[in-house]
This record gives C-alpha cells, structure tokens and sequence, in this order.
C-alpha cells in the first residue's frame, strides 16, 4: 500500500494536518474511529466516498509514523 497516494497535507486545508486526498477527513480521525472499533463499512455508511484502501492507506501512514526514529 502506497499511502502517498491517498493522503495528502496543504497549509490551506485543515491547517496542514493529513488528510485523505480529494476530502476534508483528516485521517487522525479515521485511525480513532478504528481504534474505537468502528469497522470499515461502518465509516463507508457514514462517508460513502470512503473507500476502504483509504482507510488501508491511513493505517499504512500511520505504521510509518511508528517507525520514525529520532537521532539523540
């Protein structure tokens, strides 16, 4: 999964937060309905033009975030 390919940040949009390309969902907001157990046809009734390699793609990004090391 290419998460660039889903997610995008602009200074203009949601004050740069991440969020799914072509939306104004910030994908913090999708990885906390997942992580409060809200399934991915539960967003997709909410959110129709969700789709679920979108959510895939927020869970991806944020793997990534994970595996961010900081040099000390």
């Amino acid at each position: 999964m290419n998460w660039q390919e889903h997610i995008v940040s602009t200074p203009d949009v949601l004050k740069g937060k991440p969020r799914l390309k072509g939306t104004r969902l910030p994908v913090s907001l999708i990885l906390g309905y997942l992580a409060n157990g809200t399934t991915t046809e539960d967003l997709q009734r909410e959110s129709p033009d969700l789709e679920p390699e979108d959510v895939a793609a927020c869970l991806s990004y944020a793997r990534d975030l994970s595996e961010f090391e900081v040099a000390v």
